[in-house]
């Protein structure tokens, strides 16, 4: 260790994509190489996604551009809504669900918010659907208000209908069936013919059996978002790794470190950013229905903040804050459906964060924020916030360690406006730097999570630049067409 990193401590490793535009991905002729080295001979390709995520607070769609020479992404356009924006229900129609906050939803205001946003974010980013624009992938954090599988199903139902409305033909949310139905500039990266998608995203598989919790492709896809944002640095963030998603919601995976892919052997549920709004209702400086942290904040907010008093404060708020492993008994945990017995007949831990009993105690830590506010003032406010995360981070690592879940070697990756904003890196990595081999921070996983799915589901990979298999380890295409070949094999006989 240097001498300035034992005086001043590790500095935390953020991952941010950099912004790009269409015409950047359509021109740029060559890969640089590293400097000194001179230039790739192989042309740059993109592969451009839009990821379209209806959350609990917001409501984005993202266009991300990869390069296939590099497998980093860069960012072309992000377009963010307030989910509590969404119109009121009309006439008519069928109310099917709502978010955490009671926004209500029916099948045509979620596709219309929906295809609002997606018209909003190609605008801006002059991208073509047809020409342009190469897959779609839909996710929802939502699931946590809903009570049945039928709901969910609406919801899914809605996004897709908010991209038909929006242009997008229906090919371009399904994957493809043959080497045929890609166009020519990316026939050469497709692996279709040597691989099928057989469910696995990065090379990890998700519990075996019914769906565990109800926000499980969140977990998937931020897990396989932080592991491709970690090629904008120097981490391997491959198996075995523990990724943390700090939404409205909580979400993530534990993973394990088999091969060729490896199990889902932990899951996270609950609440997370929705703690910090809790808190900052109080201030009655936003909505109180709707209102968020993120109404609030600012680079500047934490400059007069009373840090010290900020960390009392976090801990008085913990005492409101439920960390542990799920109890079999229960349907649901910090307002996510959740099924433990499935979760643990097939090896899964399922870790929650509550606030009280399905949040019945959120308006008490509304009550206390106010007081928190009225008392020392918005900069200590949102200092106490990051230590209210910091401290939910380190909980929810010790219960997994607690439970012998986590494989020795582990990367941590965390992502979410409640987890990367503000000190709550530094505070983080103060808590965990003892526990992992390595610890990231990456913005927007999510829509990172879109892009490396959209590239698992038509087996466009990168075996150069392998972001699937365990850390220092080479490509798993050999292991994955072997264990295809044995499955094959099988079914004939």
């Amino acid at each position: 260790m240097s001498f300035l990193k034992k005086l001043f401590g590790p500095k935390p490793v953020i991952a941010k994509s950099k912004y790009i535009t269409i015409e950047d991905a359509k021109t740029t002729p060559f890969t640089k190489k590293t400097v000194g080295s001179g230039y790739s001979m192989r042309p740059d390709v993109y592969y451009v996604v839009a990821s379209v995520e209806l959350g609990n607070t917001t409501t984005k769609c993202i266009l991300t551009a990869t390069n296939l020479n590099t497998s980093r992404s860069y960012l072309l356009d992000k377009t963010v809504k307030m989910t509590r924006d969404i119109r009121a229900p009309k006439d008519g129609e069928e109310v099917f669900g709502s978010t955490v906050w009671g926004v209500e939803l029916t099948k045509e205001s979620v596709s219309e918010m929906v295809k609002n946003t997606i018209l909003e974010s190609v605008k801006r980013a002059k991208v073509d659907i047809e020409k342009d624009l190469d897959f779609v992938v839909r996710s929802t954090g939502v699931t946590a208000g809903f009570a049945s599988p039928e709901e969910v199903g609406k919801l899914i139902i809605a996004l897709a209908n908010g991209c038909l409305d929006a242009g997008i033909p229906p090919r371009k949310m399904a994957p493809a069936m043959s080497i045929d139905n890609f166009p020519k500039r990316l026939k050469e990266f497709t692996l279709i013919d040597k691989v099928i998608f057989d469910g696995a995203v990065v090379s990890v598989v998700p519990p075996t059996g019914k769906e565990v919790v109800a926000n499980e492709m969140e977990g998937e896809l931020v897990t396989a978002g932080i592991k491709l944002g970690s090629k904008w640095t120097n981490v391997d963030f491959r198996n075995p790794c523990v990724s943390i998603d700090f939404g409205t919601t909580l979400a993530g995976r534990i993973v394990n470190n088999n091969e060729p892919y490896a199990r889902t052997i932990g899951n996270f549920c609950g609440l997370a950013g929705a703690v910090s709004d809790a808190l900052i209702r109080g201030t009655e400086k936003v909505d109180k229905r709707g209102g968020a942290a993120l109404d609030l904040y600012s680079k500047d907010i934490l400059k007069k903040a009373d840090w010290k008093k900020a960390l009392s404060n976090a801990e008085k708020v913990h005492n409101l804050i439920d960390i542990r492993k799920v109890p079999e008994d229960r349907e649901r945990f910090g307002t996510v459906p959740v099924d433990p017995h499935a979760a643990y007949d097939a090896g899964t831990t399922l870790i929650g964060c509550d606030v009280g009993e399905n949040g019945d105690k959120l308006d008490d830590l509304t009550s206390l924020g106010h007081e928190l506010y009225e008392n020392y003032g918005m900069p200590t406010m949102f200092a106490t916030l990051d230590h209210v995360s910091a401290l939910m981070v380190k909980r929810l690592v010790d219960e997994a360690f607690d439970e012998n879940v986590v494989e020795e070697g582990s990367a941590l990756g965390i992502t979410g406006r409640a987890g990367i904003t503000g000190k709550k890196p530094e505070f983080i990595l103060d808590y965990t730097k003892d526990r992992f081999k390595d610890i990231i921070f990456v913005s927007d996983a999510l829509a990172m999570g879109a892009a490396i799915m959209a590239r698992c589901m038509n087996s466009i990979g990168t075996p150069h630049v392998p972001i699937g298999g365990r850390q220092g380890g080479p490509c798993i295409l050999g292991h994955r067409k072997k264990l295809q070949q044995k499955k094959e094999d099988k079914w004939i006989d």
